[in-house]
């Protein structure tokens, strides 16, 4: 890292969002250019920048900075350009003039502890005073903010978000407790928190310090585990190996944290102890029982009068005759409040939601839903009618959890069907529940043999556990038995048998490699090259139609044939650099022009832009699991523009970009929800938890046209042959069981 002392000139741009900013700077004799997240800076003030040189292709040579030491104007040419700059409310260029003139040196002196001198000042009255001085100390204590944060090893986007959340207190707040900043701001972690109180002297075994970390623990838990709840002993554990600390102050304080009701336990009869919630989670789960409960019992079971000769009308009509469990698995979802149709794929799911959306359609509204865009355009191509994101049906209205409808504003429908409810949270679904009136059918499609939603909680399958929402469990196979191996090979593999590889005609491949790097070259190559030949893609085109329709998949993320390694091996031979190609660098990542990614965690609140026919509509949200395509790089502004479903354009600036990831190669779990029409996938030794046979059957289920594995047999075989399912802390089952009273 380098120093670079200069004078401020002017700002060329600057983002008041997450503080990126092109200035010009005068040193020693030559003027240059400074980016970088930086304070707000002011004509004629001093800094010194700290960063390195970096070489634009458009700007030419530029100082990229990282952090930054401002100094206080100290000439009295240096002060009037400071405040003629027009960063100060009231003062222009001929203000300040008069300003410098009336007190010279001790003109900053007098602005900040003496504004009500300012009135000396021919043409400055009270009120005017008082604006100039209230921008004054707002311009100081944001700066002052953004400089404190940043010696403390603060990234400038949060500090700008931190200054921008606690104002001209932050030095002082921060001080007092760093580690509210935990509760205060989404995406700020025990561990920077615990930086900067290591570096204010906070004592190891404080309050504050340990209360802090046991609330992280069970964040952590929800979001990388999908826990609801920790076992108190567990909680213990994992607190105390974070902190090194003994468990027996971390049992101290969660007294204390249950006291205040920052956290939520109860009795669970087990050796482990009692269950410890964050409140949310406690009450989202109590909530979602209650509500299946009421829409149960609010539709009586001859709701929907002569079901049975419906269907069997709908079996003529369309020259097919169900299974007497597929005819049942209608007729109660037509006569029930809330029903469940669970099965793998080619047992009959979209035929059994069309024969219920034909016989519904002509007296009720049905609403179509799935938790993702993917799906739900999957689903609208099956059925041939509208489905949504959950997201969109609940119109998400800018804020987290800010849907339209709710309870006050609920969906006008009489049923509501839901596909993919395996990947719907526990959040999502009590946003889905809250607006569902009683009265209204609400029908969960999906495959309880695929992994878990990414976000916290166990949703369809502790529905199915419970035993109290009545469901059908789809076992045939109907769809392609004959022709695909696909759907046979996944059936196999749910039953812990063998899949059939490499058949003649067949749509599932497998190639044996003796060692890892064997595999990951396997995977380049038929990513690249052999498979857009085999699939007879067009030469000039095949990079782009390989980046659309063959999705490489990875059970870990680490590892030569982990998602981080084949993600950046990908890029390179299917996007390589190129001078017509704009690329920036956003930690380890690169990101360039043409690049497929992937929106990792949920935004609410960044904008998105959609061309339609009769113009432009814009709105707000990006979602975990969304996959686009770059299509602009403002390397000089750390910003790039990213087209999602082919329609929604959504620009992301350097504050943003911790959200994307390349998605050349993706996890199984985050593929879940989409189809893809190839699937590739390496098959090689790893950690047993994410060898299994849920696992490898999702990865399965993604391809609609062809499945290649590459890798171990041996490896195919343990995947088989474990059938653990990591569990998961949830206890909605219990709670369903609960509320059975309530329908009593």
């Amino acid at each position: 890292m380098e120093k670079l002392e200069a004078g401020i000139l002017g700002t060329v741009f600057r983002n008041e969002e997450n503080g990126w900013s092109v200035l010009t700077v005068r040193s020693g004799r030559n003027e240059l250019t400074v980016v970088g997240t930086l304070p707000e800076l002011s004509p004629g003030e001093q800094a010194v920048f700290t960063g390195d040189w970096t070489e634009h292709k458009s700007y030419g040579r530029q100082f990229k900075a990282v952090s930054c030491e401002v100094q206080v104007p100290t000439t009295l040419l240096g002060i009037e350009r400071y405040l003629g700059s027009g960063l100060i409310r009231g003062i222009g260029p001929a203000t300040a003039l008069l300003i410098v003139r009336h007190f010279g040196e001790d003109t900053l002196t007098i602005l900040s502890e003496h504004p009500e001198r300012l009135t000396e000042i021919s043409g400055i009255g009270p009120r005017r005073m008082e604006m100039i001085s209230e921008s004054f100390r707002e311009h100081q204590s944001a700066r002052k903010a953004m400089i404190f944060l940043q010696s403390y090893g603060i990234p400038a986007s949060l500090a700008v978000r931190i200054g921008k959340y606690y104002g001209d207190r932050t030095p002082e707040i921060i001080r007092e407790d760093p580690y509210r900043l935990c509760d205060d701001l989404e995406g700020v972690g025990f561990r920077t928190a615990d930086r900067i109180g290591i570096a204010l002297g906070v004592a190891p075994d404080s309050a504050s310090r340990i209360r802090c970390a046991m609330k992280f623990v069970l964040r952590e838990a929800a979001a990388s585990s999908g826990h609801v709840y920790l076992p108190e002993e567990e909680l213990y554990s994992a607190a105390a190996a974070l902190l090194q600390v003994s468990r027996d102050l971390c049992r101290r304080e969660l007294t204390a944290l249950l006291l205040s009701s920052a956290l939520t336990a109860e009795e669970s009869g087990e050796a482990s102890g009692r269950r410890v919630y964050l409140p949310a989670f406690w009450r989202a789960e109590n909530e979602v029982a209650l509500r299946i409960r009421e829409l149960m019992c609010a539709i009586r079971p001859d709701k929907f009068a002569g079901a049975v000769r419906a269907v069997s009308s709908f079996e003529k009509r369309r020259g097919i005759q169900f299974s007497e469990n597929q005819r049942r698995a209608i007729v109660q979802a037509l006569e029930t409040g809330v029903f469940v149709i669970t099965g793998g794929p080619g047992t009959g799911k979209t035929t059994i939601i069309n024969c219920i959306l034909e016989l519904l359609s002509d007296e009720n509204d049905v609403l179509l839903c799935a938790p993702t865009g993917r799906a739900a355009r999957r689903m609208t191509e099956a059925t041939g009618a509208e489905a949504r994101t959950i997201h969109r049906l609940l119109e998400y209205g800018g804020e987290e959890g800010a849907f339209a409808r709710n309870t006050d504003n609920p969906l006008e429908a009489d049923c509501i069907i839901a596909d993919e409810a395996s990947m719907i949270d526990l959040m999502l679904m009590r946003s889905l529940l809250r607006a569902i009136e009683p009265g209204t059918r609400l029908i969960l499609v999906g495959d309880a043999d695929q992994l878990p939603s990414v976000g916290a909680g166990n949703v369809l399958g502790d529905i199915l556990a419970s035993g109290e929402v009545p469901c059908a469990r789809l076992t045939d196979i109907y769809r392609q038995s004959e022709t695909s191996r696909i759907v046979t090979n996944a059936h196999l593999i749910n039953h812990g048998e063998m899949p059939l590889l490499n058949e003649k005609n067949s749509d599932f491949f497998f190639e044996r490699k003796a060692t890892s790097a064997d595999t990951a070259r396997s995977v380049l190559s038929l990513a690249s090259r052999r498979l857009p030949a085999y699939l007879g893609y067009p030469e000039k085109d095949a990079f782009s139609l390989s980046m659309r329709n063959i999705q490489v998949l990875a059970p870990a993320r680490k590892g030569e044939c982990g998602v981080n390694s084949l993600n950046s091996l990908l890029q390179e031979a299917l996007n390589p650099p190129s001078p017509d190609k704009p690329q920036l660098t956003w930690g380890e990542t690169v990101f360039r022009l043409g690049d497929k990614v992937i929106q990792t965690k949920n935004d609410y609140q960044i904008e998105w832009t959609r061309k339609t026919s009769s113009g432009y509509e814009d709105g707000t949200g990006v979602f975990n699991g969304d996959i686009g395509f770059i299509t602009a790089v403002d390397p000089e502004n750390t910003s790039l523009t990213v087209l999602f479903d082919e329609d929604r354009e959504v620009v992301y600036e350097s504050a943003d970009l911790e959200a994307l990831e390349p998605a050349y190669c993706l996890s199984v779990h985050k593929s879940q929800g989409s189809e893809f029409p190839v699937v590739v996938m390496p098959v090689i030794a790893g950690p047993p938890m994410l060898l299994t046979r849920n696992l490898l059957y999702t990865a399965m289920t993604r391809a609609r046209e062809l499945v290649v594995l590459t890798g171990s047999e041996e490896i195919i075989r343990r995947m088989v042959e474990n059938n653990h399912v990591a569990r998961r802390y949830t206890t909605l089952a219990l709670r369903l069981a609960e509320t059975r009273a309530y329908g009593d």
